[in-house]
């Protein structure tokens, strides 16, 4: 099972951003979304170092609600 992981953008570099989530800093490859209007605190979903979809920050919101009682049902 692959998950998606939401991050907020902090800084945009080309096709590289700065994301954040929980705390945690990942460089984000943005090419896929390249025809996607991105800008600095939007919400993407990263997979495997790279966005793969644009996000609402409820649905952000949402899913790590969702992320958080997995963990803590383990």
């Amino acid at each position: 099972m692959c998950l998606g992981i939401p991050m907020q953008i902090v800084e945009i570099n080309g096709y590289v951003a700065n994301c954040e989530a929980k705390g945690i800093h990942r460089d984000v490859n943005l090419f896929m979304m390249q025809d996607e209007a991105l800008a600095v605190d939007d919400f993407v979903v990263v997979h495997v170092g790279s966005a793969i979809q644009k996000i609402t920050p409820q649905e952000a919101q949402t899913a790590w609600e969702l992320y958080d009682q997995m963990l803590a049902a383990d």
